[in-house]
């Protein structure tokens, strides 16, 4: 098999102000990061993308369209299953007192959990007083699978990955801590912004050269590289591809790097009104997203 190839090199999917239709499309801008410029309600222009996001042979057109709304570049309609991985940075693992894990910690996510650039991220009245349930940030480097993988090797699994972007895995460390399966705690509805440019793998060659870092309220709280990663892409979807076919359109999540707020002293945790960013290089840019409190009133 070969590496995929895609006649796009950064896709966003986005509704247009021409339309008010759902569109994926190319930015204009090579080098702009589309989710700051959206959360500064910047003009976003993009070449149309004709075909879908999972459609290899989709054209980049000449015709532009502007960008209205910013949503994840794939719809939850086209992902097929969310992989995560725990515990998977060095220095992660270190900052919590534990021992690298010997096989990747594996959990998985309903796609309910998925939202966009912009969205509000929502702590659920099962989550609440956010003091005692300690909602936390994670950024994290997602690979986007693009083709059918089963029992590849560690030397070919790149050839799968069709693209990559970025997450916040939000996740809700008393339920989290309080069992062995973190499924439920890290799948509430409307908690994990996707985004917001998928670039593809072509792109970017070497996914372990991937710089991230996460803000809350305009302080720096993670700043990694994919370098630290216990297990690399590769080792990832060779792991995960073992007697299981990974479908395209099945995203996993790489894990998160130190700087967690439950680890920190004293330990921080996302309450409403909270702003946090997570940003992730070569291309891949700025997901922004508000914290809110199901339920409270707003002033």
């Amino acid at each position: 098999m070969s590496p995929i190839r895609t006649h796009w090199t950064r896709l966003i999917r986005f509704v247009a102000a021409e339309t008010s239709q759902v569109h994926i499309g190319q930015p204009v801008d090579a080098s702009l990061d589309v989710g700051l410029a959206a959360a500064k309600g910047a003009v976003i222009k993009a070449h149309e993308i004709v075909g879908s996001t999972l459609d290899t042979s989709a054209q980049v057109s000449s015709k532009v369209l502007t960008v209205k709304q910013l949503l994840s570049p794939l719809s939850r309609e086209e992902v097929k299953y969310v992989r995560c991985l725990g515990l998977n940075y060095k220095d992660h693992a270190a900052e919590g007192k534990l021992p690298p894990p010997a096989v990747p910690v594996l959990f998985v996510k309903p796609v309910t959990s998925l939202i966009g650039p912009n969205a509000n991220v929502v702590i659920p009245k099962a989550a609440q007083p956010p003091k005692e349930h300690s909602p936390d940030y994670e950024v994290e480097l997602v690979i986007v699978i693009g083709k059918p993988a089963k029992d590849v090797k560690e030397e070919d699994a790149l050839e799968y990955v069709l693209g990559y972007t970025g997450a916040n895995d939000v996740s809700f460390r008393k339920h989290q801590f309080a069992a062995s399966q973190w499924t439920f705690s890290k799948g509430f509805d409307d908690t994990n912004p996707l985004g917001p440019c998928l670039v593809s793998a072509s792109a970017i060659p070497d996914p372990q050269t991937i710089p991230l870092k996460c803000t809350l309220n305009g302080n720096v709280m993670q700043d990694g590289n994919t370098s630290d990663q216990i297990f690399t892409v590769a080792q990832t979807v060779a792991f995960l591809s073992q007697a299981t076919t990974l479908e395209p359109g099945s995203i996993i999540l790489t894990g998160t790097p130190k700087g967690v707020g439950v680890f920190r002293n004293p330990p921080v945790f996302l309450k409403d009104g909270d702003k946090m960013s997570v940003w992730l290089g070569k291309g891949i840019g700025t997901l922004v997203n508000d914290v809110v409190e199901e339920g409270r009133a707003k002033l």
